[in-house]
């Protein structure tokens, strides 16, 4: 076999493995939706949750129902998966089965419905509202580093909604980045991914790194990223058929190196925030 033969078959052979996890996730959905209807939440969640667990770094944890907080004492409603950066921001605030996570250190956040999509704009409104705060002191390559980087200096999490197709109308999916649509026809079973977001990379990454704030000066290379749009990160068959799951794989892990890293803590705003005898001073 020749050497571009066996990258053919490669290539062909990794795109089919992706269309078989594609289908078994959508089997496992629609088998256990049938069987146990909006009952079983916690099994969907927890399908979902493999589908990430298999395509983000291992830096990246999935935390199951968390509240997000930030420094001021907002609160989001519950998430269903949280996806979280832990090596430089491992604060994770517990009171039993209770987990508040800030919102510094939060990438992702996934809502897994089945039917019931009652109130899901509140629900996002309650993300996007929530601050970050420019009060950190860190060391770095040359200097001691107060308050934010200049290429980061608030975030809100990427919003992605996952549900299977027919509950799901497209009112509802404006709200999120991107919504994942378990589909089971005659065609089988497949994932079809909606991107909301659109754009080029640098509206992604004044999103992700700038949220509801600007630079105070200019990025060196930003620009580059004016001509890269997710649509470029598209896989597809033979046939013009989009490869969905590779393509998510490949679009969610460029949005999250935009990222990066987290955010530089800012322990002294959660400090004042929990520290009764400060506020009543």
């Amino acid at each position: 076999m020749t050497k571009e033969k066996r990258k053919q078959k490669l290539v062909a052979n990794v795109k089919a493995n992706y269309r078989q996890v594609e289908q078994s996730i959508v089997n496992e959905l629609y088998m256990k939706h049938d069987l146990h209807g909006t009952s079983i939440g916690s099994a969907r969640e927890d399908i979902w949750a493999q589908l990430f667990d298999m395509i983000i770094p291992k830096k990246f944890v999935i935390e199951h129902s968390v509240f997000i907080i930030d420094s001021e004492g907002n609160v989001s409603s519950e998430v269903d998966l949280a996806i979280l950066d832990e090596t430089y921001t491992p604060y994770i605030f517990r009171y039993g089965r209770l987990k508040f996570i800030p919102i510094e250190a939060v990438a992702v956040v996934v809502e897994c419905k089945s039917q019931s999509l009652k109130g899901i704009e509140d629900w996002c409104g309650n993300l996007t509202e929530l601050k970050t705060a420019d009060d950190s002191i860190a060391r770095i390559a040359d200097r001691i580093a107060v308050g934010s980087v200049p290429t980061q200096k608030s975030t809100c999490p990427i919003l992605i909604l996952c549900t299977l197709k027919s509950e799901v109308n497209e009112e509802i999916q404006q709200n999120f980045d991107f919504v994942l649509l378990a589909v089971n026809d005659d065609k089988g079973g497949r994932i079809d991914i909606e991107d909301n977001g659109g754009g080029n990379l640098k509206d992604w990454f004044r999103k992700l790194n700038f949220h509801k704030t600007n630079p105070d000066k200019e990025i060196r290379d930003e620009d580059l990223l004016k001509d890269i749009k997710l649509k470029d990160y598209e896989v597809k068959d033979e046939d013009g058929t989009l490869v969905s799951l590779l393509t998510f794989n490949f679009q969610l892990n460029q949005l999250l190196m935009l990222i990066n890293n987290p955010l530089l803590f800012p322990h002294r705003a959660y400090a004042e925030l929990f520290d009764i005898e400060r506020k009543e001073s």
